[in-house]
């Protein structure tokens, strides 16, 4: 007797934003955690990254405040976005023609990236800053290098782990 396959398993967009997700709780930032998660047109991930500083340099000894009066006391001046370092710590070669998953939508310099890796599709959970120049910027570029995007759609679902 052939028994049924089990119905309730998460979608392809469901397990790879969750990814995205659980890759922005590496994030060190105490105002925005980001996750990002590239994956391949057969569906086999190929990176991930969260919004950080870089390699060798110390989470203790630069500043995570977002405003001041100098700008090399601001967090901005130092941290590479998630979108960025999951392009960067791609080991494999070719980014061509596949898909991102982030928890915010691309700013500009961004969105530069993803198009120079020849990331196709971006699925995003978040578009908080959807009215702000670096965010329209990144529509812009998006839509003229032919880069389709599109918001994940929440299902509802809650999943808990134990780690």
């Amino acid at each position: 007797m052939k028994e049924d396959k089990r119905a309730d398993y998460i979608t392809w967009d469901e397990y790879f934003m969750g990814v995205a997700k659980m890759s922005a709780l590496r994030s060190k930032d105490p105002n925005t955690q980001v996750g990002a998660c590239i994956v391949s047109s057969d569906n086999k991930i190929l990176s991930m990254g969260y919004n950080g500083l870089p390699i060798g340099c110390s989470d203790d000894d630069f500043p995570w405040v977002r405003e001041g009066d100098d700008p090399l006391d601001v967090k901005y001046m130092y941290t590479a976005h998630s979108e960025l370092n999951a392009i960067l710590n791609y080991r494999g070669g070719s980014l061509d023609n596949s898909k991102m998953y982030v928890t915010l939508f691309p700013c500009n310099e961004c969105a530069k990236a993803i198009i120079q890796a020849g990331i196709k599709t971006l699925v995003y959970e978040s578009d908080k800053y959807g009215m702000t120049p670096a965010t329209i910027a990144s529509k812009r570029m998006l839509d003229a290098a032919g880069v389709r995007y599109y918001k994940y759609s929440k299902t509802g679902r809650k999943l808990e782990m134990d780690l």
